[in-house]
């Protein structure tokens, strides 16, 4: 089969594998890409870690005088939203140069051209000094659980090195932003809201948080790649009707850090303000809870890998591949503290089509990720 041909089927069949997170239902699209490995004779091992919920791990055998390097994505994908997609999310079809689906960008085109160059590496016979893995996690897009789980089982312990196919439009990552998200919940009393005076509104309590959120600042200084950190409050609820004093109120915050930012700073800083609230405004009351803690992610410039994707991106791409910062953040913060091992971030899709409606990867793109994947393996283990 020729090789567009491959990733470009691949892909497709990918994306009719819905895998919207959550509920995630990983295991079919895991044992759809297992398959595809198995013909490629490359041994490959699905993981089960819950209900239709798997990763998969396939290794293209070295001869082990080096670390492995890991190529890895994530199977799920977000929900497709309530804005009307042009054409089907779970139909994949082609107009022109773009392939259309969910997924197509974020990121189950890196996956495939991963997949597919190891195929070709595989059936080039090169020898190589370290084990290729290749890696598709599930959960990344909720809680990383995918990640935790193959860490935890010590799959990954001989890994050096990892390059993570999420959507870059071929440019070369090598930081991220970590994200600490917090439920904040303030309360109240409630009253008829006809005689507010008896009552204690949650909400306005709350609008009273939020202003001072909007100011806060932190003693960090911006990042050359990153710039600063920042926050969104993303989702808030309270009252249960238009007549009743509400009792209740929650938000969720989304901050994300740079590095040289501690997350326990945060946390910190947020538990002081809530404090000072109690003291300031009569009757505050609050609890807040961390709902998700990821780490920043930085790999040095003159690392080896780095190096080796640049003078990859020399070879294939024709050009010179300049180190940035993304803001979202990846498995990276999942697999760099338990392996401490250098990552960086390359793929076919584009990081503003992410979550987006109507999503879509460029096919020339998706087919010199492919050609890249497999020059920086022999650049790394060849």
């Amino acid at each position: 089969m020729p090789i567009n041909d491959d990733v470009i089927g691949l892909l497709m069949d990918m994306i009719r594998h819905n895998t919207v997170n959550p509920p995630g239902n990983e295991e079919p699209l895991a044992l759809l890409v297992a398959t595809r490995l198995h013909n490629y004779e490359i041994p490959c091992e699905v993981i089960k870690f819950g209900d239709r919920r798997a990763s998969f791990i396939g290794v293209l055998k070295g001869s082990g005088l080096r670390p492995a390097l890991l190529y890895n994505g994530h199977l799920d994908t977000v929900p497709p939203g309530e804005v009307a997609w042009e054409r089907d999310p779970f139909v994949p079809v082609i107009e022109g140069d773009r392939l259309y689906g969910r997924g197509a960008a974020d990121m189950k085109s890196g996956l495939a051209a991963m997949v597919v160059a190891a195929g070709i590496l595989a059936r080039s016979g090169v020898k190589l000094r370290g084990d290729l893995i290749i890696c598709g996690t599930a959960g990344e897009e909720v809680d990383g659980a995918g990640a935790q789980d193959l860490i935890a089982r010590g799959y990954l312990r001989n890994v050096g090195q990892i390059v993570i196919g999420e959507p870059s439009d071929l440019k070369l990552f090598t930081a991220h932003k970590g994200a600490f998200w917090v439920e904040i919940t303030t309360f109240g009393k409630t009253a008829h809201g006809s005689m507010p005076d008896l009552g204690n509104n949650a909400i306005r309590q709350m609008n009273a948080l939020m202003n001072r959120l909007a100011n806060l600042k932190f003693p960090v200084n911006d990042h050359p790649l990153l710039g600063g950190p920042t926050m969104n409050i993303g989702t808030i609820q309270g009252g249960v009707k238009t007549n009743v004093v509400p009792d209740r109120c929650t938000i969720t915050v989304d901050f994300r850090s740079v590095p040289g930012m501690d997350h326990g700073m945060i946390f910190d800083t947020l538990k002081n303000l809530l404090d000072r609230l109690s003291v300031e405004i009569p009757g505050f009351a609050a609890q807040m809870r961390v709902i998700n803690d990821k780490t920043h992610v930085e790999t040095p410039v003159n690392s080896p890998l780095v190096q080796a994707a640049i003078r990859t991106g020399q070879s294939v791409l024709e050009t010179l591949l300049r180190p940035q910062g993304v803001n979202y953040y990846t498995d990276a913060s999942v697999f760099v503290p338990a392996l401490n091992v250098p990552v960086i971030l390359f793929g076919p899709g584009n990081e503003k089509l992410a979550h987006q409606p109507n999503e879509y990867v460029e096919i020339p793109k998706l087919l010199k990720a492919v050609d890249f994947y497999v020059e920086l393996a022999k650049e790394v283990l060849a």
